[in-house]
């Protein structure tokens, strides 16, 4: 029998362990890679090409839904499952609207997360039931003329959404440089036009976006703080 490939992006290590243990149980799943960021997450679908990504949100360097974004546009057969500490409905939005095809609440058993994988691997939805009807009652505003507002001219491109993150994660300039391949210089300015595309004119405010906008959660950078201080 040929077990469907899954990719595993998950940044802490007991989580992505245990789910690995648990969705692997049913012997007809196979983890094919593990990805500690959102960044390795696409070079490993690229690498690897798993029928199916399951993809936490909150992820260092390229967060889960930036990254989904990108494995979606590079290879549009691939499947992601988000999973997600948040029930928000920005988040659910934002899935939604980059192509995902599943999203379950991370207190979800393994059980339930292996389900949504074979469900998703035929070509079906799985969403977690509190969020698969908030997902309904939106589309059924979108229906009635009421639905939820555009966000216009602050409505960011994939390459201002990853400088966004790395700049609110607190990466240096050298940093952002090297991550996304392009000069010094180029980060300056981007982070320039970044800033006066969002009105918004210091790294804290720029920090302060990213998480209203669930590009990072709050206890991302004061994580990467931490570290920082430490050494």
């Amino acid at each position: 029998m040929k077990r469907i490939s899954v990719l595993l992006a998950e940044d802490h290590t007991i989580v992505r362990q245990g789910l690995r243990l648990l969705i692997e149980a049913g012997g007809d799943i196979e983890i094919v890679g593990e990805a500690k960021t959102g960044r390795e997450a696409v070079q490993m679908t690229s690498n690897l090409r798993p029928e199916i990504v399951v993809m936490d949100i909150a992820m260092p360097l390229l967060n889960g839904l930036e990254a989904t974004k990108q494995i979606l546009k590079a290879f549009p057969t691939t499947k992601v499952l988000i999973l997600s500490a948040h029930s928000d409905p920005e988040y659910i939005e934002q899935v939604v609207r980059v192509g995902a095809l599943g999203y379950l609440l991370k207190q979800s058993s393994g059980e339930v997360v292996a389900k949504a994988i074979r469900e998703l691997q035929k070509g079906k939805t799985y969403f977690t039931p509190s969020i698969a009807k908030r997902i309904n009652d939106e589309y059924q505003k979108s229906a009635d003329g009421i639905g939820l507002q555009k966000k216009g001219d602050t409505e960011l491109t994939s390459r201002e959404a990853e400088l966004l993150q790395l700049i609110a994660e607190g990466h240096p300039n050298k940093q952002i440089a090297s991550e996304l391949s392009i000069s010094i210089k180029t980060v300056e300015k981007h982070r320039q036009h970044l800033m006066e595309k969002l009105k918004i004119h210091d790294i804290a405010g720029l920090t302060r976006f990213a998480i209203a906008a669930g590009i990072i959660e709050s206890s991302v950078q004061s994580t990467i703080v931490r570290e920082a201080s430490s050494k």
